[in-house]
């Protein structure tokens, strides 16, 4: 059982694989600009070491008692890279600010936390703001009219490293969220220092391929190469 697993998912990164290297190719960018971030939310710590072993290396996670738990599990092995992709709590800042790069950071007070956990830890955090491109309520990030007040803000911060944006338009066709990627990029653009913000994280396994094309450097796939993501632990 375990090594049919594994044999599926290798087969699934693969067939991402292929489908990241085209999109760069379409858009005439080297395979070496993007990151796949395999989201491992709700997959226990066996399903990421077979993930490992097919060669992925970077991982996202939402929740962080869950993906504390996971890198207990997992201490043994070398060469993990942690993204953390989901809500922050303010409580929670202290792991989070553990994470390779935080993806979601939305708002001044989180980001007083992490910088606060960063300085105890004394290692900058690396992080992304995340942009509600929608304006809707239910969905997190700052409105883009309110970003460069914040990118003023977390620059402000000693311990904070601002690398670039993230966002995650509402569910619709690849091509019908293609304008929404195209706003991220152009937004980034007209920030102050934006060679600074080199960093967007936007697209998921239904339409990475698009989000390559409009300029991300960070794709979150979890369905394309896991499976469902019905919890497993």
């Amino acid at each position: 059982m375990a090594r049919a697993m594994a044999d599926s998912l290798s087969a699934r990164l693969a067939a991402v694989e292929a489908r990241v290297a085209a999109a760069c190719a379409r858009a005439g960018r080297s395979r070496g600009d993007v990151r796949l971030v395999g989201v491992t939310k709700g997959k226990d710590a066996a399903t990421v070491r077979a993930a490992l072993g097919a060669g992925l290396r970077c991982f996202g996670e939402n929740y962080a008692q869950e993906w504390t738990a996971k890198r207990a599990a997992l201490a043994d092995v070398a060469g993990i890279e942690w993204h953390f992709i989901g809500r922050i709590q303010r409580n929670k800042a202290a792991a989070v600010a553990e994470a390779g790069l935080v993806h979601s950071l939305a708002d001044a007070r989180v980001a007083r936390a992490l910088d606060a956990a960063g300085g105890r830890r004394g290692v900058p955090v690396p992080l992304l703001i995340q942009v509600n491109l929608d304006g809707a309520a239910t969905k997190d990030g700052v409105a883009p009219a309110e970003l460069p007040e914040l990118v003023r803000t977390v620059r402000a911060h000693g311990w904070l490293r601002l690398v670039g944006l993230m966002a995650i338009p509402a569910a619709a066709e690849p091509e019908r969220a293609r304008p929404r990627f195209r706003a991220l990029r152009e937004l980034r653009d007209g920030q102050e220092a934006a060679a600074e913000l080199r960093e967007l994280s936007m697209g998921m396994s239904g339409d990475f391929e698009v989000a390559i094309e409009e300029g991300a450097t960070l794709v979150r796939v979890g369905t394309a190469i896991f499976g469902s993501r019905e919890r497993t632990a």
